[in-house]
């Protein structure tokens, strides 16, 4: 039953929870239950779900991407 773009809202419908408890599941240090976190772990795996990590960082506004800029890339010697 495994999908390629199962949503948050998939997961919870597939685990009967509400579709915040499983946005909590998947915070960092947010508070939930132990048996509420196996429940929807189990049903996040099955459906294969995972995060979006770009949805993540328009809501938390960091991406964690460092860019960088390099001038004279034609001297291999310079960069």
């Amino acid at each position: 039953m495994a999908r390629d773009n199962a949503t948050s809202l998939d997961v919870a419908r597939h685990a009967g929870v509400s579709q915040s408890a499983v946005s909590r599941v998947f915070t960092p240090g947010a508070s939930v239950s132990m048996k509420m976190a196996d429940k929807v772990k189990r049903s996040a795996d099955a459906l294969g779900y995972r995060p979006n990590v770009l949805a993540r960082s328009l809501i938390t506004g960091q991406s964690r991407i460092i860019g960088v800029v390099v001038a004279y890339l034609d001297n291999q010697f310079y960069p």
